[in-house]
């Protein structure tokens, strides 16, 4: 930024909610200026950046390449300025007021969402919370500030982010209430060429490490598609005949559709389930707060399932 009166820290701010936001009309309401106001703010931010910072596409706007590229360290800024100007007050979640964005599996959002709904109503009213659900493209979405925190099984390679291991999940098959499988023991056989199978997978693959390990005993499954997500596969499951696994932290969803689960009879490595957030966030106490909500769900699940 070249001109010579300085750094406005209010576009920063402004910079941050909207891209955060992606809307002007968005920005706007949280700020508590009217929409004219926020466009010229918009204006000045796309004159000191030099880049137009949002643009059209269709009837919602987007960031830019250079847009994207700074909005971490424009978040990180903006919470530094505000940790830095009301000392002490960011320790207590029940003064914050910031939006976080946690990346992870469905089955996380619909197994843990309303506990970490509810404790953020008690504790941090302030705080709103988005679940992002994982993206068929693989992107440094912490890195970037796509996301603040990251849940489930952490298959990231980048050497500065944090991760935290938590507990161990297991796959489970599932099928339809009173399906022919459930009758009569379970054997590799049975489970592999009994019945046609759905997969689910955010890149629409057709196979998975169940695969690997009915091949080892000379067998081959019959799968006939694929869905994004863990809950469309129930749904799909509930109303045929079809075969699908999910991890046993989502089975309160299977008994809510009143889908049945069973032990899948061959050999899979666990699910290992954790944490992961740029270190920017280490020493963020609302940051720190949203870590401790999440990993006592976690915990907290996983010793029920022991129990």
């Amino acid at each position: 930024m070249t001109q010579s009166t300085g750094l406005d820290l209010n576009l920063l701010v402004a910079l941050d909610v909207l891209l955060e936001e992606q809307s002007v009309q968005g920005a706007a309401r949280r700020l508590h200026l009217s929409e004219p106001a926020m466009s010229r703010t918009l204006g000045r931010i796309r004159k000191a950046l030099g880049d137009p910072v949002l643009v059209r596409a269709g009837r919602r706007m987007v960031p830019t390449p250079h847009a994207l590229a700074v909005r971490a360290e424009v978040s990180a800024v903006v919470e530094r300025a505000r940790a830095l100007f009301r000392p002490g007050r960011d320790a207590d979640p029940g003064t914050v007021e910031r939006t976080f964005t946690i990346l992870g599996h469905d089955t996380v959002a619909a197994s843990h969402g309303p506990a970490l709904f509810a404790r953020a109503a008690r504790e941090a009213p302030g705080i709103r919370i988005r679940f992002l659900t994982e993206s068929h493209v693989d992107a440094p979405f912490l890195r970037e500030g796509t996301a603040d925190l990251e849940v489930g099984v952490i298959d990231t390679v980048a050497p500065e982010v944090r991760v935290e291991a938590l507990a161990e999940d297991r796959m489970v098959g599932v099928v339809r209430a009173r399906h022919p499988l459930l009758e009569g023991e379970m054997t590799p056989d049975r489970f592999a060429t009994e019945a046609a199978h759905i997969t689910v997978s955010r890149r629409g693959r057709l196979y998975g490490p169940v695969d690997g390990a009915l091949a080892e005993l000379g067998l081959r499954r019959r799968v006939v598609g694929s869905v994004g997500t863990f809950p469309a596969s129930l749904f799909v499951i509930r109303d045929t005949d079809l075969v699908g696994m999910i991890g046993s932290m989502a089975e309160p969803l299977v008994s809510a559709l009143g889908l049945a689960t069973f032990p899948v009879p061959v050999p899979l490595p666990p699910l290992r389930l954790g944490l992961a957030w740029h270190p920017r966030h280490e020493a963020d106490p609302a940051h720190a707060w949203l870590r401790t909500c999440v990993r006592d769900l976690v915990r907290e699940w996983s010793a029920g399932r022991r129990g």
